[in-house]
């Protein structure tokens, strides 16, 4: 056998080139386009709760609703889908609030050119306040006291004003609830005093403040 036969076999019996890409929906894509893995979080105390993982449809009906910490199971972007079902026109529309908020990423991305997921979980940061108020009673007097503000809490806040803030720029207003949800995770993610999640969790501090 010659040189070049010997060539000719070793390379035949190289292994074959398996592709590694990411498969769509198996906690690697949200909705079949946006990489979790580029997303940065800069608050490490929410680092622990943001999760950005999501198989499929972002529908699991409930089956963490009486789990311990069973929200933390939940993705980002399905608890932001239920929050925009809250109350008002929106509620039990459930892919109406999904549609919407799948074309609220799509043209996050056209008009800054990011990862839309970056932009969501950077608005929920800056939106989610660090203290807040509670009342503690001296026999018939109550007063205010500023308190921290828990990991979880802020999060459930941050996304309660977020989806709120979207859903009341429809009232009285031609604009689609996609356009609406892209307004205001754009504002809040540029820390915008105009956005309703930064302006609600600036006026809870500056109360807490007060208190202290």
């Amino acid at each position: 056998m010659t040189d070049e036969e010997i060539i000719v076999d070793e390379v035949s019996e190289e292994e074959p080139v398996i592709d590694e890409s990411p498969i769509a929906g198996l906690g690697t894509l949200v909705f079949g386009k946006w990489d979790t893995s580029e997303v940065i979080c800069a608050d490490p105390g929410l680092s622990k709760y943001i999760n950005l993982k999501q198989v499929g449809t972002p529908h699991t009906g409930g089956k963490h609703a009486n789990t311990w910490f069973g929200k933390s199971k939940l993705s980002l972007s399905e608890r932001y889908i239920n929050n925009l079902m809250r109350s008002g026109k929106y509620t039990g529309k459930k892919q109406s609030a999904t549609k919407a908020f799948r074309g609220a990423l799509d043209e996050i991305n056209k008009k800054t050119d990011q990862n839309p997921l970056q932009i969501f979980v950077d608005a929920i940061i800056n939106s989610a306040q660090r203290e807040e108020i509670t009342r503690i009673r001296f026999g018939a007097v109550s007063q205010p006291k500023a308190v921290d503000s828990s990991p979880s809490r802020r999060l459930d806040t941050a996304i309660r004003n977020l989806a709120k803030g979207a859903t009341q720029g429809t009232s009285k207003s031609k604009r689609s609830l996609k356009d609406c949800i892209v307004n205001e995770l754009i504002k809040a993610s540029n820390g915008d005093a105009t956005s309703f999640a930064i302006s609600k969790k600036e006026e809870i501090e500056r109360i807490a403040a007060s208190a202290r």
